[in-house]
Parts: structure tokens; C-alpha cells; sequence
């Protein structure tokens, strides 16, 4: 519980708001969405690549493999559904140093409040 609320509240690494985070993206930082599949399907930010929260829960590092990130990459953005798993995955995965992990503030509510693009599914 207390790592929970340290992950939380205890201002482990950085935040974006979502147009910084966006302008991130076209730099060349990794959007990561760690919401579940289920989410992710309902709508997501173009370009987001899905590692959902449970699976970096289960094997940090595994899971950061999993991505395929090019030698070149240095930042993930984290984004949610509201933040809190974002931050929650932020500081899971602080220990791996390949990579700067940021959250992005307010997660896809914020994304989609700031008038920023997001996939819907086809129907």
C-alpha cells in the first residue's frame, strides 16, 4: 500500500500535459498506453503502442522488451485512462534506465479534453 501511494503522490519522475506530450511525440519519444486491451480498443492515441499495466506488473523489464523500441528511443510517455496507472507504471518501471519514462497528465480524458487526436474502432 505504501508503494501505491508513493507511486501516487511521491513525485517519482516527470509529468506532461498532453499537448507537451504530444509535442513530445513528434521528437521522437514513444507513446505508451497501459490501460487493457479492452480499453485500448474502445480508442487510443494514433501511434500508441498497448502494454497494458498488468503486464509490466507481472515483468518490468520483460514487458519494456516487448515494445521493440529502436536504439534511438530514450523517452516513453505513459499514458491511461486518467493518469493513476500511468504513474503507477512510472514507477515500475524507474529502474530501467534504457529509457526516461514520463506520465502524461490527466491520460486520455486530458488527451481527448485538449482536442488532441484519438482511433476509434470502425463500426
Amino acid at each position: 500500500m505504501i508503494a501505491l501511494l508513493r507511486a501516487l503522490f511521491g513525485g517519482r519522475g516527470g509529468q506532461l500535459a498532453p499537448h507537451e506530450a504530444a509535442a513530445r511525440l513528434r521528437a521522437g519519444a514513444v507513446l505508451v498506453d497501459v490501460r487493457e486491451a479492452a480499453e485500448f480498443a474502445r480508442g487510443h492515441a494514433p501511434g500508441a503502442r498497448l502494454l497494458p499495466l498488468s503486464r509490466i506488473r507481472a515483468d518490468a523489464a520483460g514487458a519494456l522488451a516487448t515494445l521493440d523500441l529502436p536504439d534511438t528511443t530514450d523517452e516513453l510517455l505513459l499514458i491511461c485512462h486518467s493518469g493513476m496507472r500511468s504513474r503507477i507504471a512510472q514507477a515500475a518501471l524507474a529502474g530501467h534506465r534504457r529509457v526516461r519514462c514520463v506520465n502524461v497528465a490527466g491520460g486520455m480524458q486530458a488527451w481527448v479534453d485538449a482536442g488532441l487526436p484519438m482511433t476509434t474502432p470502425r463500426g
